[in-house]
């Protein structure tokens, strides 16, 4: 999931039910994991406020950034890849 996850950071910080949330699929146990490698790689920088309850939000370094223009030039190739073989692909997928 990490490559959505990264997608998912693009437009700016997020909490980490927001990102569950645009991540149905993915358990809490998994995404935890995936957000930890993400951090510990400096795609993405998470920021803990000392409030009750925590509150965590989630942001793309410089670094992360840099990765959305290869997530976007994967996903145009993944969809044409798709027509070419006539299966259908939905609105969503597209950007």
């Amino acid at each position: 999931y990490k490559s959505v996850v990264l997608w998912c950071l693009r437009d700016g910080k997020k909490r980490f039910s927001e990102i569950q949330a645009l991540i149905p699929e993915a358990t809490g146990k998994m995404l935890t994991k995936q957000l930890r490698e993400l951090e510990a790689d400096g795609l993405i920088e998470r920021k803990v406020y000392p409030v009750v309850p925590p509150k965590t939000e989630y942001s793309l370094t410089e670094f992360g950034m840099s990765a959305i223009p290869l997530i976007m030039d994967m996903s145009e190739w993944g969809i044409a890849y798709l027509e070419r073989e006539g299966i259908p692909v939905a609105d969503c997928a597209r950007m």
